[in-house]
């Protein structure tokens, strides 16, 4: 991921709301959830909703697509790894041995929903 995609996806995050969307997609997994079901879940307005999770499309966060008469949000998981990778790319300096506590820690262990 280059710096300037990497900068755009952190503003995306620095919002609350956008935050919290993007969380519950994460968790969703591949099925997504439709934006009706969005504003509930983190208990905003449509309109609001619709802002939002159309600042994480913009910023590459999620993807949307038509299913019936919703449109369905998810999680692009390929971008939040690019994500997680910039961030790691330099890990402390040549020692991996620091930083690899965190890029070892299972993040979908299924008895702590952690994901």
């Amino acid at each position: 991921m280059e710096e300037r995609q990497a900068l755009i996806a952190f503003g995306a995050l620095s919002q609350e709301t956008r935050l919290r969307i993007l969380r519950l997609l994460v968790t969703t997994g591949p099925e997504g959830v439709a934006a009706g079901t969005v504003a509930e879940r983190v208990e905003v307005s449509p309109s609001n909703v619709s802002f939002h999770l159309k600042e994480l499309e913009r910023a590459g966060l999620v993807t949307a697509r038509r299913s019936s008469r919703s449109i369905v949000y998810t999680a692009e998981y390929e971008q939040l790894t690019g994500l997680i990778r910039f961030l790691m790319e330099d890990c402390c300096s040549g020692r991996p041995e620091i930083c690899a506590p965190a890029v070892a820690a299972p993040c979908c262990a299924p008895e702590k929903h952690l994901c």
